[in-house]
């Protein structure tokens, strides 16, 4: 069965630290690209973060381009996302996810997680 599983999501203060870890299982995917989503309340599902199988190309969404960084480790068939300078506008379920025709837009992936709750105090 091939599985998608978070962690590493928690209550933090503005200006903390969260790193996030994607582990999978079921298959290899060294080949894939990953990307990192998230899901606030009521909003629709948005883009973080994406990294290609090689992890040459990393993507951000501006809105935490210089805070968040994308990596993976092929080799333990995982994918992390290190955010850093959080603030309480990042507080959502984030989402990693396998496989897309198109890295930005979630409906393009094949495969997700379960998601993991980050919540950002003030």
């Amino acid at each position: 069965q091939v599985q998608l599983v978070e962690s590493g999501g928690g209550l933090v203060q503005a200006g903390g630290s969260l790193r996030l870890s994607c582990a999978a299982s079921g298959r290899t995917f060294r080949g894939s690209t990953m990307g990192w989503f998230r899901q606030a309340p009521g909003k629709e599902r948005e883009f973080v973060a994406a990294i290609t199988w090689s992890a040459v190309y990393t993507y951000y969404a501006d809105s935490v381009k210089g805070r968040f960084t994308i990596s993976r480790d092929n080799a333990k068939n995982t994918v992390y996302l290190q955010m850093n300078s959080l603030k309480p506008e990042d507080t959502a379920v984030y989402y990693c996810a396998a496989d897309p025709n198109d890295y930005r837009d979630y409906r393009t992936y094949d495969i997700w997680g379960q998601g993991t709750q980050v919540t950002v105090s003030s």
